[in-house]
């Protein structure tokens, strides 16, 4: 018995140095490795929580709120902005390049597009993490053109400044596209289709809404969803952000609560990632892989909508085999479909592919059938740059082909977990020049090669893909999937 006491206290108390070690040595390393905080990276804007949301909140309530943040960050960043900060490629610089004040329309806010007509359906779209409803804009301008109501949220903590991630909570994201579905039913009527779409983060939200409403929230049903690089899953270690982030309300240690601090030079998107976020999408992600599994043992997963998901094959943000082992295995809906899009065969870059990522599609696809219909993106063969369509029926194991008449770019080797919802036209994000275009910076142009060490941030993050060369399909594969009249049966 003796023995065994001090053995607990040797293993409790090698927890607990260990537990130190993760606690100070991530303080330490996020003080010396990131720059300096700006206001940006402290300032945070009174925004919605799940507190507010009551049976009579409306989307007038949340807009007023979304409304405040807005003005906090006009009054107290844009309008007290530094001159050394005055630089081009700062969006909080009113008149630099980089400023969303230059689009027509804010798309860091909630966009509400109202078809021409009466509306023959609805749709709420939800964008990722660090994201803003910009992501949503072609989808949603599709639709509306379409005939349906179309509303793109703007998720609690977002559109504002990276701050605005370091006190919310997955809870808070979760009641603001409760409260937006609401809206949009209300708007639509009860007879009419309503869809929800969501991107990455937002994938992950209307995810759990669904499974939510299937276990009685009260909430309106959706009739069919559509999951663009969902995340399902993240890296195991991402709880390990609580554990660093543990100083980050001291002074000195104020940067513990960020696992990156960049320049802000993306209109549309924060840079810097604190380490609230990531705890975030852990737990929201932990909690909805629990609640499917609980579902599909209940044998209820038949009444989930049925679920259109469009994937790249590698995805350095979001977990693929959790989209096909985590939802789809465990889901099997013969209503859904998985499309993934895999990497670029004759790019000449394969033998430069990590062995672990260029065999990634024979361990995510088997000669087995499923329940549900599986699409591949690739190429025609190793040797050619056209594309084809290979799909395999729900309970089938012969594939059927289909030439798509598109190619990938020669000197793309693979999608990117941020280009799956941005069409080549992107004025932002795309490559091709748009006549009429605003006088932004172009992002999805750059390819910067040169000398290294010479940016303000990482040259890689320049060079990731921001736009998808299979936009045209996956838009054709959505619209026509989706409802044009009555509810699908």
């Amino acid at each position: 018995m003796h023995t065994l006491r001090r053995w607990t206290i040797r293993v409790v108390w090698s927890a607990l140095l260990v537990f130190a070690t993760l606690v100070v040595g991530g303080a330490l390393d996020a003080r010396r490795r990131l720059a300096d905080l700006q206001p940006w990276h402290r300032v945070v804007p009174r925004d919605f929580r799940a507190a507010d949301l009551t049976a009579t909140s409306t989307l007038s309530d949340y807009l007023a709120i979304e409304d405040g943040a807005m003005r906090t960050v006009h009054e107290e960043i844009e309008q007290r902005l530094a001159p050394e900060w005055r630089l081009p490629a700062n969006r909080y610089n009113t008149d630099g390049h980089s400023s969303p004040r230059r689009m027509d329309t804010d798309w860091n806010r909630t966009q509400v597009m109202a078809p021409s007509g009466p509306p023959v359906a609805g749709a709420l779209l939800v964008h990722g993490l660090t994201d803003t409803p910009y992501s949503m804009r072609t989808m949603g301008q599709q639709l509306q053109a379409r005939g349906y109501y179309a509303v793109a949220l703007r998720v609690p903590g977002h559109g504002t400044v990276p701050a605005g991630l370091t006190a919310v909570t997955w809870e808070d994201w979760l009641a603001a596209v409760r409260l937006a579905a609401r809206h949009v039913r209300a708007t639509i009527g009860p007879d009419k289709p309503l869809v929800l779409i969501g991107y990455s983060n937002g994938g992950a939200l209307v995810t759990k809404y669904g499974l939510d409403v299937l276990e009685g929230s009260g909430d309106p049903a959706a009739d069919r969803i559509v999951l663009l690089s969902p995340m399902i899953g993240v890296t195991p270690f991402a709880w390990m952000a609580r554990v660093i982030s543990m100083l980050g309300p001291l002074p000195a240690f104020e940067k513990a609560r960020w696992l990156d601090v960049l320049p802000e030079y993306n209109p549309f998107k924060y840079t810097s990632f604190p380490a609230n976020a990531g705890l975030q999408t852990w737990r929201l992600t932990t909690t909805m892989q629990r609640q499917i599994e609980r579902v599909a043992t209940g044998g209820s997963s038949a009444k989930l909508p049925p679920m259109l998901t469009f994937h790249s094959l590698v995805d350095s943000t979001v977990s693929t085999p959790a989209v096909v082992h985590a939802l789809y295995d465990v889901v099997a809906d013969e209503r859904s479909e998985l499309v993934l899009f895999d990497i670029n065969r004759a790019s000449g870059l394969v033998p430069f592919v990590r062995q672990s990522d260029a065999t990634l599609l024979s361990r995510l696809t088997d000669a087995s059938s499923r329940r549900y219909r599986r699409t591949l993106v690739t190429n025609v063969d190793p040797s050619s740059l056209d594309v084809v369509e290979r799909t395999v029926a729900p309970g089938a194991t012969t594939i059927d082909s289909r030439g798509l008449g598109l190619a990938w770019p020669r000197d793309v080797f693979s999608l990117s977990h941020v280009a799956v919802p941005y069409p080549p036209s992107d004025p932002i994000y795309g490559r091709e020049d748009v006549a009429g275009a605003p006088a932004v910076i172009r992002l999805g142009v750059l390819s910067p090669r040169g000398e290294r060490a010479v940016f303000s941030v990482p040259s890689d993050t320049l060079m990731r893909l921001t736009w998808n060369p299979f936009f045209s399909y996956l838009s054709d594969r959505a619209l026509a999937w989706l409802p044009q009249g009555a509810p699908p049966r």
